[in-house]
């Protein structure tokens, strides 16, 4: 076990330091400068002399290894520098930021459970059928449907047209309601799809069989044995699009004006504020990995075959 966590911890060590300097790297790389930004040549007249005086008091006129050093030195004692714009802490405005995205993320999750879930079960349990039929086309259109453009069409409608709900801002729950549609619709074709192929999978196992000849009911044993054994299929899916999920919440941000840290840093891209962009890379990267982790811890709950084998291999 000791070992275990030693491997992980040095595995996450090196994918960090790795993530840090190719961040760190191709954002400066990136065309733009954040002095003329700061200094916003477009609309104060501003002398060459000023432009290479604030470049050398940044510390942009020393070699890239170096500015990355000075970077990664206060890095490792948790300072993730000031916003070149605001001049606030890098910290402090991820973390204001933070629990709007996490309220949409969630609930862009709770909307694809309540869609995918009944829609992949239903699939399952009548094949061929024309529910089955119904739900496969459905999720093909919602895959095809990009995010951006299914929430332009929620806005027109719900949000100008019937004027129910706010298109933008964060007023409260009623403005969570249409950017949380938007992207749970968006995701669930996936894995609508997916529980309907790890249901049939799973109804075809012998322990299936096995059940309905100790005559256990059909509900018992679709609820509590097959779709506990189709979940791990999903879950892992979940892990690896995790990503994905993070860049549909920064799309969605954008297009409803919602005030968390995708929005954020999309804004920080725009004025080339280095300092905001590096640390929601880094902070992004632990929730990737937190919750990647939390998706290995729950296999040993949900496959019982797993705990078989790990007590099989400690003999």
């Amino acid at each position: 076990m000791g070992q275990i966590l030693v491997r992980k911890f040095l595995e996450v060590f090196f994918f960090m330091l790795f993530l840090t300097f190719a961040s760190f790297l191709f954002i400066r790389l990136a065309p733009g400068d954040p002095v003329l930004t700061i200094l916003n040549v477009d609309e104060l007249s501003v002398s060459q002399e000023q432009v290479v005086s604030l470049r050398e008091e940044m510390g942009f006129n020393k070699p890239l290894l170096v500015q990355y050093g000075h970077w990664l030195l206060k890095f490792v004692q948790l300072d993730f520098g000031q916003s070149y714009v605001t001049g606030q802490p890098v910290m402090e405005m991820i973390l204001t930021g933070l629990p709007a995205t996490a309220e949409l993320a969630l609930g862009s999750m709770l909307v694809m459970l309540a869609v995918s879930i009944p829609l992949g079960s239903l699939s399952a349990l009548y094949r061929n059928s024309w529910i089955d039929q119904m739900s496969r086309i459905l999720s093909i259109i919602g895959a095809a449907i990009p995010s951006f453009w299914l929430g332009l069409i929620l806005i027109d409608l719900f949000g100008v047209r019937f004027n129910w709900f706010p298109t933008m801002g964060r007023e409260g729950f009623v403005s969570l309601i249409l950017p949380s549609l938007t992207l749970g619709l968006a995701i669930s074709s996936v894995y609508v799809r997916l529980l309907r192929s790890s249901l049939l999978d799973s109804l075809g196992q012998e322990f299936i069989r096995a059940g309905r000849a100790r005559g256990l009911s059909e509900q018992r044993i679709f609820f509590v044995h097959a779709f506990r054994h189709s979940l791990p299929p999903v879950i892992t899916v979940f892990g690896v699009s995790l990503g994905s999920l993070i860049g549909g919440v920064v799309v969605i941000e954008v297009l409803f004006a919602y005030p968390g840290v995708g929005k954020l840093v999309v804004d920080a891209i725009r004025q080339r504020d280095y300092p905001l962009i590096q640390g929601y890379i880094f902070i992004m990267a632990v929730v990737v990995f937190i919750v990647n982790t939390c998706v290995d811890l729950s296999y040993r709950y949900l496959n019982p075959e797993m705990k078989l084998k790990e007590r099989g291999s400690n003999r």
